[in-house]
């Protein structure tokens, strides 16, 4: 969109971003001490690599470890202080009702051993056994609990996953119980130090403590305790009034994806969703998302998700089986490649939102992960390879944070100069949306 010679010019050059969850990874033996990615096969990310401009991303610090949804949030542009947790997100992806006040908050069942007379994690939430019928049971037997006027309502999502909304005067500033970890101590839920509701908080975290409570001791009377004996939560969240993804950078944004959990967030940011099913050929399954994003025409910022390297990782495979799934998803780019060889139009970025190593303790890691931006005009650096050790030399450098939106409104000739200030609502991105002056 250009403001100069007289006439405005709007623009539609549309932004697709594909991200690869949980691309980046480790170096390992087996691969001749090379990461899944830079050992993969892929010939259609290293043509986009060697025609565009290519540079590492991070959505926060480096070295920080990031959840896919708390990186998300961060690379739409979006700061951490607002974020409204992760138990907010999947409670709207799986259309749980709850209230804006009520606090929404992950759990699942597992089994604790008892050591020393501390409760520790024996098997967590994919190991524990049980049909789905049973698994009915277990959520149902502990649907409802109240405790000096906070409520609490269990909502089982999937097999093994369930969403407490906890109803009253609550706050969201409360710790988990769960250490994701076996071996270790099951904690006890505390209001977060420093926290601005710091009376709201105490009362909530000593509710949720005696709901706990109560679901082991009724999993104990119930017989259920052979296959599941402790309920686990984590990450509670509640609702924050946010910026439209709209009003934010200008874009009308569409999210292609698979899980509740993206759904939840397409929700919050004011982002059509469209939800992607998993086949089991992860190639194939990219390959139909980037074609709906190809062809749609009336959204101009479309974020296209795919979960198989990070779900290949969690798996505890070995790097050589990430390194296939790479190769499949890179063969799912083939059309993707062809549309920005042939379109003036189109502004093509790819990255991941985290590292997720196949061999390691963390669940993610905090290395950055490779980014490529190609399209119309961009610059092209000598990177011709699509992996986290050829990326670190290409013109991009470093990004972090909201630097990647910053950079597609910069790319894609929507970012407005800085100082320049039409209307009483500061925008980054060039918008006619402010008053015209009156001449009477």
């Amino acid at each position: 969109m250009r403001f100069y010679g007289g006439t405005i010019k709007k623009p539609f050059i549309k932004t697709i971003l594909v991200l690869l969850d949980g691309i980046g990874d480790r170096s390992y033996p087996e691969l001749n001490n090379l990461t899944p990615l830079e050992a993969a096969h892929t010939p259609n990310m290293d043509r986009l690599a060697a025609i565009g401009s290519n540079g590492l991303y991070h959505a926060s610090t480096l070295g920080e470890c990031l959840p896919s949804e708390t990186a998300h949030f961060l690379l739409f542009g979006y700061d951490r202080e607002n974020f409204p947790g992760r138990g907010l997100l999947e409670a709207v992806g799986y259309n749980v009702v709850f209230d804006n006040n009520d606090v929404l908050c992950l759990s699942h069942f597992s089994k604790i051993k008892i050591k020393d007379g501390t409760p520790v994690l024996f098997q967590g939430r994919d190991d524990v056994k049980g049909t789905a019928k049973e698994f009915k049971k277990l959520y149902r037997l502990v649907s409802s609990f109240e405790h000096n006027n906070i409520c609490f309502k269990l909502h089982q999502t999937k097999r093994n996953d369930g969403i407490i909304v906890i109803h009253g005067d609550v706050s969201p500033y409360v710790s988990d119980s769960d250490p994701i970890h076996w071996g270790a101590k099951i904690a006890k839920i505390m209001p977060i130090r420093g926290n601005p509701e710091p009376e709201k908080s105490k009362h909530t975290a000593e509710a949720l403590n005696q709901y706990l409570r109560y679901c082991r001791q009724q999993l104990k009377q119930s017989g259920f305790s052979s296959c599941a004996n402790y309920l686990l939560t984590q990450r509670c969240g509640k609702r924050v009034p946010l910026t439209s993804f709209f009003d934010l950078w200008g874009f009308t944004p569409m999210m292609i994806a698979s899980s509740a959990v993206y759904a939840g967030l397409a929700h919050e940011l004011g982002f059509i969703f469209s939800r992607a099913q998993d086949s089991g050929n992860p190639g194939n399954d990219l390959r139909e998302r980037i074609r709906l994003a190809i062809e749609d025409p009336d959204h101009d910022f479309i974020h296209v998700h795919t979960k198989m390297a990070d779900e290949i990782s969690h798996k505890g495979k070995n790097a050589i089986d990430k390194k296939k799934v790479i190769e499949d998803l890179d063969a799912g780019m083939d059309e993707l490649l062809k549309a920005i060889k042939t379109r003036d139009d189109l502004l093509v970025v790819l990255t991941g939102d985290h590292s997720t190593p196949c061999q390691s303790m963390l669940v993610h890691s905090g290395e950055p992960v490779p980014i490529i931006f190609a399209g119309p005009k961009v610059r092209r650096d000598r990177v011709d390879r699509f992996d986290e050790i050829s990326a670190a030399s290409g013109c991009l450098g470093l990004m972090r944070g909201k630097e990647l939106m910053q950079m597609i409104l910069n790319s894609s000739d929507r970012a407005k100069l800085a100082g320049i200030r039409l209307g009483n609502t500061p925008k980054v991105h060039i918008s006619c949306d402010y008053p015209p002056f009156p001449l009477k």
